[in-house]
């Protein structure tokens, strides 16, 4: 499936980049579709950070990012780098000392707060204190009219904070906001958001929270939590794409998810773990049809019997990747060369799954042969690798076993 997100420049007084602000779109139609709002900002964090790559987003700069109260709650700020990100408070949010308490603990944790067309209210005692943990004040030219403004200007400067103006769309409005002594700018006038898209395997199982549970004991089994993501096709996948971004990118290629976990780090995976279940919490998907899902799972535990067989157990792991893999380039709708281009897998992981022969694609293409019934190839297959039909056929039906019972008790769960 395509994902997107829209990136909007932030302008200095000299028209320079300061920042990009991250916003949530459904498709290339460039304006908000009405959602919870839990579920724009992870998505918006997923696609950006997972998907599509932060960095290619950034070129470098700052991106201000929407916080509903309930984030701000979970502390899902504190997951990223404060160079990173500009914490925006939106103006939903209710002023209370909760809110506070989290702005004073984002502040010595060196994140940068901005509050999102803040309109000041005399009459809530927590609004001058707000503004005191912020960096930054967003004015919606827009919606605010000149006398709420200049109250604005005048606390920002007297209080020593940075000013905002967006929803600039005019050379008038912008020579305005510059008079007023406005630090930032931000609106059509300058740019509209440009919409950046990718493709992402739909999320179908839910054993994030099984992850974080067994994250959170004191001794953790590198060997379950590598069991629990090998279930998790979509999983898998972000797991990929994360490490290979230029914050992570390994210098060997991968052959397992076990290597993948082991050079990301427990802590790095419990916090993507996290904001998947936010996620998935907050948007309740169901995602990958699940005959896909299915046929993926059996053909990697089918690959995996085979390698056994073969007494390869050195690839067992490698050889269940490719069989997950396989249909990859089905599910996001692109080439495999392209799928692969974005994943930091081994080189024979790839040659196998861009059609090369070796090991892996032998194993690949008796798991097929089963899968389709083509009785003639699974023969040759087995002639050739020196295995007995009527022992693949029931592993063949133990892998289609195993997979029915993932299916099951994730539906179950649900």
């Amino acid at each position: 499936m395509e994902v997107f997100v829209a990136r909007q420049p932030i302008f200095t007084v000299n028209e320079e980049v300061f920042a990009y602000e991250l916003l949530y779109r459904s498709s290339q139609i460039n304006r908000f579709s009405e959602i919870n709002g839990d579920e724009a900002t992870t998505d918006v964090i997923i696609n950006s950070f997972m998907n599509i790559g932060i960095d290619e987003l950034s070129n470098g700069k700052p991106c201000f990012i929407n916080f509903t109260e309930n984030l701000l709650q979970l502390r899902l700020p504190t997951y990223f780098r404060p160079s990173e990100i500009v914490v925006e408070i939106l103006e939903t949010v209710e002023l209370n000392q909760g809110l506070l308490n989290i702005c004073k603990e984002l502040k010595e944790l060196g994140y940068q707060i901005a509050l999102d067309d803040f309109v000041f209210n005399d009459k809530n005692p927590y609004c001058i204190p707000l503004i005191q943990h912020a960096d930054i004040i967003k004015v919606d030219f827009r919606q605010t009219n000149e006398k709420m403004r200049q109250v604005i200007e005048l606390i920002a400067k007297r209080l020593n904070k940075k000013l905002l103006a967006e929803k600039i769309e005019t050379r008038e409005e912008f020579e305005s906001a510059k008079n007023e002594g406005y630090d930032y700018y931000q609106g059509y006038f300058f740019s509209q958001p440009v919409i950046v898209s990718t493709h992402d395997v739909p999320s179908y199982f839910q054993s994030y929270y099984q992850i974080i549970a067994h994250l959170s004991e004191s001794e953790q089994s590198i060997d379950l939590i590598t069991k629990l993501i090998e279930q998790d096709l979509s999983l898998s996948y972000k797991l990929l794409k994360l490490i290979n971004s230029p914050s992570y990118r390994p210098r060997n290629k991968i052959n397992s998810i076990r290597q993948a976990i082991v050079m990301l780090g427990l802590i790095e995976i419990r916090k993507w773990i996290y904001v998947l279940a936010v996620r998935e919490t907050a948007s309740n998907k169901q995602g990958l049809s699940r005959e896909m899902t299915s046929m993926c799972l059996t053909r990697a535990k089918m690959c995996e019997y085979i390698a056994v067989k073969m007494n390869n157990p050195d690839n067992v792991s490698a050889i269940f990747m490719t069989g997950m893999f396989s249909m990859m380039d089905t599910m996001l709708s692109m080439p495999m060369e392209k799928v692969l281009h974005d994943l930091p897998l081994q080189e024979d992981i790839c040659d196998a799954l861009k059609g090369k022969q070796n090991h892996y694609k032998d194993a690949l293409d008796l798991s097929v042969a089963i899968e389709k019934g083509d009785w003639e190839s699974v023969n040759h297959h087995c002639e050739k690798l020196g295995l007995i039909e009527e022992d693949l056929l029931h592993y063949y039906q133990e892998a289609i076993n195993w997979s029915n019972n993932l299916m099951k008790m994730e539906m179950g769960k649900a």
